[in-house]
C-alpha cells in the first residue's frame, strides 16, 4: 500500500502544478486569444463552483448542505464568496493580464507578510523576529520583482504592479476570513459554494454572455483546462492532501505553483527571468518556508 504521507506530498505539489499550469495559459488567452480577465474569472468560479458541488453531493449530501441550515454562517459563506473567493480569483487574473503569470503569482506568495502585518496591528503587539525576517525578505524580494535590480526603474507595468499587491491583499484575506466554516463544515463544500455563488453573481454582473469571444478548437481546450484541471482538480488535489500531511508542509509545497509557472513562462511565452527577479522570487517564496518553519517548532514545543 502507497505511504499515505507520500501520497499527500504527491497531492500537495500536483495541486499547485496545475495552478502554476493554469496561470501560464491564462496569461496565453489573454495574450494571443484576447480573452478578458473578466470573461475568464466569471466562467472559471462558475463552472468550477458547479462541479465541485456536485462532487459535495456525491460524496456527503448531507455535508454539502449542511452550512445553509444556519443562517448565520450561510450569510459568511455568501460573504466569503465575494470578499475572500471572488476578489482573490479577479485580482489574480488581473495581475496576470497586465502583467504575466510568473510575477503575479510570486506577488500572491507575500500574503505571509500582509498577514504579519495585519495580526500586529490587530493585536498591538511587536512582530517576533521571524516575522521581522519574513518582512524583510519579502520587502527586499519584491523591490528585487518590480526593478530587476535598477532600483530607480519599474521593470513591470505600473498596472500590474498595482493588480499583484492586490493579490497579495486578497489572497490574505482569503486565507483568514473562512477559517471557522472550514472547520465546521469541511473545504470542498465552502469552496463549492463560494465558487458557485461569486462566479454566477459575477457573470451576471459582467453579463458573460454578451462577451462572448471567438472561439477555436484550441482556444476551447485551454479554458477547459484553466476550468477543470486548473481549478477543480487542482482544489480537490491540494485539499486532499491535507488529510495525509500537515497544512504547513503542505504550504511550503505550494511553492511549486510560481515555480511552474516562471519556468513555462519562459519556455512559452518568452518571458525573461533574470538574477535580480529570480532571488527576489526566491526572498518572497522563502517567507513561505521561514513561516512554515516556526509553525512546525511552535507545534512541536507544544506537544
Amino acid at each position: 500500500m502507497q505511504n499515505p504521507r507520500i501520497r499527500g506530498i504527491g497531492l500537495a505539489i500536483l495541486g499547485p502544478l496545475l495552478w502554476g499550469i493554469s496561470g501560464t495559459t491564462a496569461q496565453f488567452l489573454f495574450t494571443t486569444e484576447h480573452i478578458s480577465a473578466n470573461w475568464l474569472v466569471s466562467v472559471r468560479m462558475f463552472v468550477s463552483g458547479i462541479l465541485l458541488v456536485l462532487f459535495g453531493f456525491a460524496t456527503n449530501a448531507t455535508a454539502s448542505i449542511a452550512v445553509w441550515r444556519h443562517w448565520r454562517d450561510a450569510i459568511k459563506l455568501v460573504f466569503f464568496s465575494f470578499v475572500g473567493m471572488s476578489a482573490s480569483q479577479y485580482t489574480y487574473f488581473k495581475a496576470i493580464e497586465y502583467g504575466n503569470a510568473a510575477t503575479a503569482t510570486i506577488f500572491q506568495f507575500l500574503s505571509p507578510a500582509v498577514i504579519i502585518i495585519y495580526l500586529m496591528f490587530r493585536t498591538r503587539h511587536l512582530p517576533r523576529r521571524v516575522d521581522v525576517i519574513s518582512l524583510a525578505m519579502a520587502l527586499t524580494g519584491t523591490i528585487l520583482l518590480v526593478t530587476h535590480g535598477h532600483l530607480t526603474t519599474l521593470a513591470i507595468p505600473l498596472r500590474g504592479l498595482l493588480w499583484g499587491l492586490a493579490t497579495a491583499i486578497t489572497a490574505s484575506i482569503y486565507t483568514l476570513l473562512p477559517g471557522k466554516l472550514l472547520r465546521r463544515y469541511g473545504s470542498i463544500p465552502v469552496v463549492g459554494w463560494s465558487m458557485l455563488i461569486g462566479g454566477a453573481s459575477f457573470s451576471c454582473f459582467y453579463q458573460i454572455w454578451d462577451h462572448m469571444p471567438t472561439f477555436s478548437w484550441q482556444t476551447y481546450g485551454d479554458v477547459s483546462f484553466v476550468v477543470i484541471f486548473g481549478t477543480m482538480f487542482a482544489y480537490l488535489f491540494y485539499l486532499q492532501s491535507l488529510s495525509y500531511i500537515q497544512p504547513t508542509t503542505a504550504s511550503v509545497l505550494g511553492s511549486f505553483e510560481p515555480l511552474s509557472a516562471t519556468i513555462l513562462s519562459i519556455i512559452f511565452l518568452g518571458i525573461s527571468f533574470g538574477l535580480p527577479e529570480t532571488i527576489g522570487g526566491i526572498l518572497i517564496l522563502g517567507t513561505v518556508g521561514i513561516q512554515s518553519w516556526a509553525a512546525m517548532k511552535n507545534n512541536m514545543s507544544i506537544s
